[in-house]
């Protein structure tokens, strides 16, 4: 059976295609304001590209019943069981997407035992590095090159609007960007953790860090500082919620 697993984020819409139970091919793109437009033109780049005469879909995310579906399923389930395709065995699993992020635990078999999320505020998603990155004079893409020989700088304000106006603050002061940009990734940091704690994983336990900051190797390291155990991402990391989707397809949908 070829299925589609699909996860529209507010920030970035992705795509994976399974075929008999094995990852053929994943595809990505910005949201853009309109994610069902963006959820299509995923579905058609998969089914296209692969000649699909029949395939099965099912949604996750914000927008996942904006298209007709198979299956539409909550992300959170998703994200548990697109943590354990990546990472067999995992118990912890922190994402962190554009509008939001999510501290999940699971049993060890992708099942979530408990978890929450912060949807309400910009704090502690890639949005706020995004927005102060740019207030730097800088892209989200170069914050590993840019910080790699920082000091961080105390980034009081947690909200957006505030940080920013911090940060132009400690511009003008003489900072340095680089150690300001760092000091943002610790300010991040600091605030998940808190979120983390809530969870009461079991000490050192080994942390997936799932979403689209998880490709940044500099604010893995950061954080791993601020949970005390070892944060690992994978390439598939960006894409849990749709391995997710495509993993409960292939069990309800066979």
């Amino acid at each position: 059976m070829d299925i589609i697993g699909l996860d529209s984020g507010s920030t970035t819409t992705k795509g994976v295609l399974f075929s008999d139970h094995q990852l053929i091919d994943q595809y990505l793109l910005p949201t853009a304001g309109n994610p069902r437009a963006a959820m299509a033109e995923v579905v058609a780049y998969l089914s296209d590209n692969h000649d699909l005469k029949e395939f099965k879909l099912v949604t996750t995310g914000y927008g996942r019943k904006l298209i007709d579906s198979d299956l539409a399923v909550t992300e959170i389930t998703c994200h548990g069981k697109g943590a354990e395709y990546i990472a067999p065995g995992v118990k912890e699993v922190i994402d962190i997407g554009g509008q939001d992020c999510k501290t999940i635990s699971l049993n060890g078999k992708g099942s979530v035992v408990e978890f929450n999320m912060n949807d309400r505020c910009a704090a502690g998603t890639g949005r706020f590095v995004e927005v102060m990155m740019r207030t730097l004079g800088e892209e989200i893409t170069i914050i590993d090159q840019f910080v790699e020989n920082a000091q961080p700088v105390k980034i009081n304000s947690m909200c957006t609007v505030f940080a920013e106006s911090e940060v132009i603050g400690l511009i003008a002061k003489g900072e340095e960007r680089e150690d300001i940009a760092l000091g943002v990734l610790h300010s991040i940091a600091k605030r998940i953790s808190s979120q983390y704690s809530k969870l009461r994983p079991k000490i050192g336990e080994e942390i997936l860090f799932t979403g689209g900051l998880s490709h940044s190797r500099a604010f893995s390291e950061v954080l791993s500082e601020y949970v005390h155990a070892p944060v690992n991402t994978n390439p598939l990391s960006q894409y849990a919620g749709a391995i997710g989707a495509a993993q409960i397809g292939l069990k309800k949908l066979s």
